[in-house]
């Protein structure tokens, strides 16, 4: 099946970055800057057969609900970093795996 996985990150004072694909590095290297939230999706074939559903941990926050293709999750203007993030892949058009709710906070 082809396809890949595509991911951004919104990082402390630089913003959303662009879109990186399957290995890439996404956010900064060497400047201690913070990831703050993440989006993920697939392309190709893989993303007629599958959704991608994924979660963070967000500082003073802890696990946030699932997001899903390309959503945001985590925060955008509340200086909180991810501190680990969950990924999970299911058939397309079935159940999350769990609470969709408050995926991403926005100031």
């Amino acid at each position: 099946m082809n396809g890949n996985v595509v991911y951004g990150t919104h990082v402390q004072d630089c913003g959303w970055q662009d879109w990186k694909s399957n290995d890439a590095m996404s956010g900064t290297s060497g400047q201690s800057k913070r990831l703050e939230a993440i989006q993920i999706k697939l392309t190709g074939q893989v993303a007629n057969e599958y959704d991608v559903y994924y979660r963070v941990h967000c500082q003073n926050f802890g696990w946030l609900g699932w997001a899903k293709n390309g959503e945001s999750s985590g925060s955008e203007g509340h200086s909180r970093r991810l501190e680990a993030i969950q990924i999970c892949l299911v058939p397309k058009g079935q159940k999350a795996p769990g609470n969709t709710n408050n995926a991403f906070y926005k100031k």
